[in-house]
């Protein structure tokens, strides 16, 4: 009889016990975040930088992040995803147009969060993309308020006429920037020409092409020409031809002036999206693509000064 009743108990103790591991470990849950970063250029590196000081800041050690780097390779991005797919992680931070292309090309069940994108509707190729990708897709944008980037060429340089458009043709994102850039120069008196790119191979070439016949070159945000913005600048300085860039990132290697946002406050928003996702059960397919509205003009004392251009007071030196 003792030992039945010792029975008893034991196995009501290991119920309880196990019945408490089973509570504690969904009062404590864990994750896995994959992190899919396409090159390793300041803008990109500060929004990855961001995604994770807000998630270890709510979260803890509770997150594990599988961190990897494309190195501006589009196929290195759908191996990386994959392989974050066999893995079985909990979110996917997709840190670039290429990369949140590659997660979402490879699933439609794991919530994938991009940053560091500027047009979700182009670069999903959404055609009816209200703010809201839907299913299991949203995120922060890094676009830029490019109507101002326009009307900074005027203010900068109101004497010049020719300006070249240089972005890569394979960034759909940079396609969208120059398309909007281009019109709202062209309403400002300017003649606008398209230099692109397919690749860093054919980037000096395309550089050079634009420095020899244009006044000016804007540049918008473009993660090749970021990755290769000392480039542009040793061909562009020389020819005494200024770049308005879109970016942070860019304009402090080869731009004159920016209109730009901080990629690690867009980076940090993401990171809260996730937290919202993962400990608070948000659903992502409701969640609407966040925007920054915190925009500084800001200037590259070196360049200005090498090329002799007069900055107005209300930019801020980089």
């Amino acid at each position: 009889m003792k030992k039945q009743i010792l029975a008893v108990i034991t196995a009501a103790a290991c119920i309880t016990a196990g019945t408490a591991t089973a509570v504690s470990a969904r009062a404590n849950p864990t994750f896995t975040i994959g992190i899919c970063q396409f090159e390793q250029h300041n803008a990109l590196v500060s929004a990855t930088r961001g995604f994770k000081d807000a998630i270890t800041e709510s979260l803890g050690d509770s997150v594990t992040f599988l961190e990897q780097n494309a190195q501006g390779d589009h196929a290195t991005c759908s191996s990386i995803v994959t392989d974050f797919l066999a893995k079985d992680v909990d979110l996917i931070l997709a840190n670039s147009t290429a990369s949140l292309q590659a997660a979402a090309t490879a699933t439609t069940d794991i919530p994938i969060l991009g940053t560091s994108v500027t047009e979700y509707g182009a670069a999903l190729q959404l055609d009816d993309f209200d703010g809201t990708a839907g299913g299991n897709i949203s995120g922060t944008s890094d676009l830029a308020p490019l109507k101002e980037q326009a009307a900074m060429v005027q203010e900068l340089f109101p004497e010049a006429q020719n300006v070249g458009l240089l972005y890569c043709s394979a960034e759909p994102n940079s396609q969208y920037q120059a398309e909007v850039v281009r019109e709202e120069l062209e309403a400002l008196g300017y003649t606008c020409s398209d230099y692109t790119f397919s690749d860093s191979n054919d980037i000096s070439s395309v550089t050079m092409a634009a420095a020899s016949k244009c006044d000016i070159i804007y540049v918008p945000t473009d993660n090749t020409a970021a990755s290769n913005a000392e480039l542009i600048a040793n061909i562009c300085i020389p020819e005494k031809v200024p770049v308005i860039a879109g970016d942070e990132s860019t304009c402090r290697l080869c731009g004159v002036a920016t209109f730009s946002l901080d990629y690690y406050d867009i980076g940090y928003t993401t990171g809260e999206m996730a937290v919202r996702i993962l400990a608070n059960g948000e659903d992502i397919s409701e969640m609407p693509v966040e925007y920054s509205d915190h925009f500084v003009k800001r200037y590259n004392a070196d360049i200005c000064t090498q090329l002799g251009i007069d900055i107005p007071e209300d930019y801020t030196a980089l």
